[in-house]
């Protein structure tokens, strides 16, 4: 008998172990397809690669742990509770019983989520690091129509909505938002909480066309998880700030479509109200356990309570978010930058503007901001708005005491970090190109022009002394350049001038060193009168050196030769990248060429 013989029906082996096919794992839960689904994407469990596939490449492989990690979840029990007593409610209905179909629909049992986020996320960073996903989710449906077909409820919605406000409330109000851009798909941000970045998408405030190829049960389930994930890091986030949560709204402002305005009130006069909110807790929390009213009533006492001391209509409530809370020493530089970039700067959003997205950039960056309808804290008349942000051909009405720009000019700023000139976002003009901050010029060996222009207006704001546009990085260090333009005067012109013939004569006698160390010859410290005879006998001999670009060639095919075929597989799709970088690279120039030369043209 061969040492490793194994018997029929034995122990399993090897990847026959160590995994296991969805349709055995269905049976072996006994649950639907469906179910299993769920409980996959609420638990974390995701498909498997062998190496070796035991049952086929047609199939779906699981590890053999997480489905029995599967078997002992008790919400795997809920779920069969919640199936059989569905049960009995449609026996009731099909026997007519309707007296205890209702008292069944009445005690229906329910489940929370809670215990798997504290089991997938033990710790805070951990969530943060797997929000990029959830925020986009959340801020999708919240765009969403509520549509009976496809199963998506106004109570979610609803939810979806109030969750990113919440989440863009803080953010405005801890200044932690970063970079922003305006895309086809929708608007990007990006925001810095205890050294994470964080990114995600909103979409466009357009109306929204659900397609028909799109399993939505599927993004009900993870947007059913992704909810219980961002409440429990809106608590987080809101305690951490002293800051009670969930926060309670002016219903007069929610019905006008401001809830975040409505978060930033609520923060405003947080200190003012403590004590309010403490005893309107107490007694929401005595109602609650007599079962009397339903949430609403709830929380309509509670602002019932909290009327009197909100104020009716303070302007700039949006900028004042951080000056009843404690301020921290732990803010970094550029928190403290991205607070002051629109200080001192006040504006008042047009009606065709995206009022929402403007709402929350503003703020986030120390901005003041009203807008065209009921609510808003301050008037279209009001003296001391600086800027006025339209997105429309022509303005009939204009005040002469502020600035008319598009909505993209704050969108720049933002990235630059800087007040650019409103000359090239005035209404009516076309705008620069809107640069993406998440793309790396320098990496992509494309600097675009205006790149160029928003560099130069930095280091302007910083005094910094930057080459102009065709001069390089060795025409700055000369000395005799910075006399000229006036950046330094004689003196120190003449000093540096001195350290750069230093630094010339070191240079040349390392170059020198190492044209001995080639020809591997011993050169003797010669007087000043052999000194010529040595230079011509090292240009003599500078033709017979190798040729130290070919040996760097031959050395790199010696080293394909060696690599294994499948480091060279790789090496060659890198290379690929490589020219595909550079063949984008070349068509934008060739791209920028046409354009120049049209202009030229066409004057």
């Amino acid at each position: 008998m061969p040492k490793h013989y194994r018997p029929a029906g034995k122990k399993k082996e090897g990847n026959a172990a160590r995994y296991i096919t969805r349709s055995q794992a269905v049976k072996y839960l006994q649950v639907s397809l469906s179910l299993f689904r769920k409980l996959c994407i609420l638990k974390g469990i995701f498909p498997r690669e062998p190496k070796k596939k035991v049952k086929g490449n047609h199939h779906t492989y699981y590890h053999t742990k997480d489905i029995l990690f599967l078997k002992h979840e008790p919400l795997l029990e809920k779920f069969r509770e919640m199936r059989a007593y569905e049960k009995k409610i449609k026996k009731a209905v099909s026997k007519k019983n309707r007296d205890l179909a209702e008292r069944l629909l009445t005690r229906k049992p329910s489940y929370t989520l809670d215990m798997l986020i504290r089991e997938r996320y033990p710790k805070f960073i951990d969530a943060l690091r797997d929000l990029d996903d959830c925020l986009s989710m959340v801020h999708l449906f919240a765009a969403l129509p509520a549509v009976e077909r496809e199963k998506i409820p106004v109570n979610r919605v609803h939810n979806c909505r109030r969750l990113g406000h919440e989440w863009q409330a803080y953010i405005a109000r801890t200044h932690k938002l970063r970079k922003t851009f305006i895309s086809v798909k929708g608007i990007y941000y990006q925001a810095e909480i205890d050294g994470q970045k964080i990114t995600w998408l909103t979409p466009h405030a357009l109306q929204q066309v659900l397609p028909d190829d799109v399993d939505y049960n599927i993004m009900l389930t993870f947007l059913e998880f992704y909810e219980t994930l961002q409440a429990f890091v809106n608590f987080k986030l809101y305690h951490s700030i002293n800051v009670k949560y969930p926060p309670i709204l002016d219903p007069r402002l929610e019905a006008l479509a401001a809830d975040l305005y409505a978060l930033s009130r609520y923060f405003d006069n947080k200190a003012s109200t403590t004590e309010s909110t403490t005893t309107s807790f107490s007694e929401s929390d005595v109602s609650k356990d007599q079962g009397k009213g339903p949430n609403y009533d709830e929380s309509e006492l509670r602002l019932a309570q909290l009327q009197q001391q909100l104020p009716s209509n303070e302007p700039g409530a949006l900028m004042h978010l951080v000056q009843n809370a404690a301020e921290t020493d732990e803010d970094d530089s550029e928190t403290r930058e991205c607070k002051t970039l629109f200080k001192d700067v006040k504006f008042f959003l047009s009606r065709e503007v995206p009022r929402e997205s403007l709402l929350f950039v503003i703020p986030a960056f120390g901005g003041s901001v009203s807008w065209d309808g009921e609510g808003a804290p301050f008037k279209e008349t009001d003296q001391t708005i600086t800027h006025q942000i339209v997105d429309r051909p022509t303005q009939g009405h204009k005040f002469l005491s502020r600035e008319y720009v598009q909505p993209q000019w704050i969108y720049d700023c933002v990235n630059a970090r800087i007040l650019l000139p409103v000359e090239e976002y005035m209404v009516g003009r076309i705008p620069p190109p809107h640069l993406s901050p998440f793309v790396n010029n320098e990496d992509e060996g494309y600097v675009p022009e205006y790149a160029e222009t928003i560099k130069r207006l930095q280091a302007a704001a910083r005094n910094e002394v930057l080459p102009m546009p065709g001069v390089g990085k060795e025409d700055l260090d000369n000395p005799q350049n910075l006399l000229v333009e006036g950046v330094i005067d004689r003196a120190e012109a003449i000093e540096a001038a001195t350290k750069k013939r230093k630094m010339s004569v070191l240079q040349k006698q390392y170059h020198d060193e190492l044209k001995k160390e080639l020809r591997s010859t011993q050169i003797s410290t010669a007087s000043d009168g052999n000194k010529e005879s040595v230079s011509e006998h090292i240009d003599a001999g500078e033709d017979s050196l190798p040729d130290l670009s070919q040996i760097s060639k031959d050395a790199d095919s010696m080293s394909k030769i060696v690599m294994p075929r499948k480091k060279q597989k790789l090496l060659k799709a890198m290379e690929i990248g490589k020219e595909r970088k550079q063949a984008s690279v070349d068509r934008l120039k060739e791209r920028k060429r046409k354009i120049e030369e049209g202009k030229k043209s066409g004057k």
